[in-house]
């Protein structure tokens, strides 16, 4: 959480100005003196430019652990207009939330709302957004990430850039749609919006698409990027467990970028991606940490190693999930990002679901196994990262195309 004294105005605006200044002529210089030397790069083989961008986008993260967001985000509360933007309203679902997912809303002291909802279409397209979809056409949900506590589901949000790369580079997607999920904030019983608010938004947003716009759920394709990822699945997992509800029926497929799938605490032992990685990514235990709690919330830290819509990817013990009834998967993990064990934890658990065990060729079954070995977290929504993300997207390209 920011600190207080440094959130505050004027001491937020003294502190930013004062990392403006000594970043600008101080830090980046050092930085690109120590990027010369390859050998001095976090990667040897990595540009110059890309060993200064992780620096930057390091600090500046570790400055809004410290002030909170820079400026205003759109959020929840309004759609906020812009050029080209197409906002929605998304109905609430209060009689949709069942069972478990009903227990945790209670203990959060959270309910379905009303939320906001932005589409998403390819460029020149003269598509209606009240038109019912032709079968067959492909439309993306999107789940943005951002730890469950930044971001947004606008077009203007860096993790937009996501979806737009979808609609240019796979044919059959004619659509991508965001939900404007609550983010949280505060800890424990004075968190608010904490889980399972975000997941009660995404379920309303899904059923929007199905029951609202007329999309087949066979078309739909649940996106999501790290955070955005863990609440893909904590959708798709809803959705499965209920099939004999009034529940629409799951997504057709899943795309999983860099997703979160183990909020649990860490422990960076010998030889685990938390350590090795750790000067080739962006992500820190700080930054983790102060998302974690406003998240769980009153739910507790204890929830985040044995609650499987929490964390699918645990390798606690007393973590019990079952993947079966999940549709096609593409999980995409960056081979130079803290979270590679958890995602390859995911991975391993969802191929022994769906696969029938079969391990040696993952591709070949219900989960797609995408790894780009010198990528740090969510690299798909980096220019940065340009060749990674093409290749990555070719690859959800042609895996789209082979449905």
């Amino acid at each position: 959480m920011p600190a207080p004294l440094l959130s505050r105005q004027p001491f937020k605006g003294l502190y930013l100005t004062y990392q403006l200044f000594s970043t600008v002529f101080f830090r980046v210089p050092i930085w690109v003196l120590t990027s010369i030397p390859k050998s001095w790069r976090p990667r040897a083989h990595w540009t110059m430019s890309k060993s200064v961008k992780l620096k930057v986008t390091r600090h500046m993260i570790g400055i809004t652990i410290k002030t909170g967001p820079l400026g205003k985000l759109p959020n929840h509360l309004a759609i906020t207009q812009g050029s080209d933007v197409i906002g929605i309203w998304i109905p609430p679902v209060p009689e949709l939330i069942k069972d478990e997912l009903e227990i945790w809303a209670k203990i959060s002291r959270v309910t379905s709302i009303q939320i906001p909802g932005y589409w998403q279409y390819k460029k020149r397209s003269t598509v209606d957004v009240t038109a019912f979809p032709v079968p067959g056409e492909k439309i993306v949900y999107s789940l943005h990430g951002g730890a469950y506590v930044t971001f947004s589901a606008h077009r203007s949000d860096p993790t937009a850039v996501i979806g737009r790369s979808l609609l240019h580079h796979v044919d059959s997607v004619h659509g991508v749609f965001s939900c404007e999920y609550r983010l949280s904030s505060g800890e424990g019983m004075e968190a608010q919006n904490s889980f399972p608010a975000a997941l009660i938004d995404a379920l309303a947003g899904y059923v929007y698409l199905v029951r609202t716009v007329q999309v087949d759920p066979s078309d739909i394709i649940v996106e999501g990027d790290s955070a955005g990822g863990n609440l893909a699945l904590a959708l798709t997992k809803y959705l499965v467990d209920h099939q004999d509800s009034d529940l629409p029926a799951p997504p057709g497929a899943l795309i999983l970028l860099s997703a979160w799938a183990d909020l649990s605490p860490q422990a960076a032992s010998p030889n685990s991606s938390w350590l090795n990685n750790a000067n080739t990514d962006y992500i820190t235990m700080e930054s983790l940490t102060s998302s974690v709690n406003p998240f769980l919330g009153p739910q507790g830290l204890d929830a985040a190693s044995t609650n499987p819509i929490i964390s699918p990817g645990s390798r606690d013990p007393a973590m019990k999930i079952d993947f079966r009834g999940f549709p096609r998967t593409f999980i995409a993990a960056g081979g130079a990002e803290v979270f590679y064990d958890m995602i390859c934890s995911l991975k391993d658990k969802m191929i022994s679901d769906l696969d029938e065990g079969d391990g040696v060729h993952p591709g070949d079954g219900k989960v797609r196994w995408h790894c780009s070995p010198d990528a740090s977290h969510d690299w798909v929504a980096f220019s940065h990262d340009d060749s990674e993300r093409l290749d990555t997207l070719k690859a959800i390209a042609a895996w789209v195309a082979a449905t």
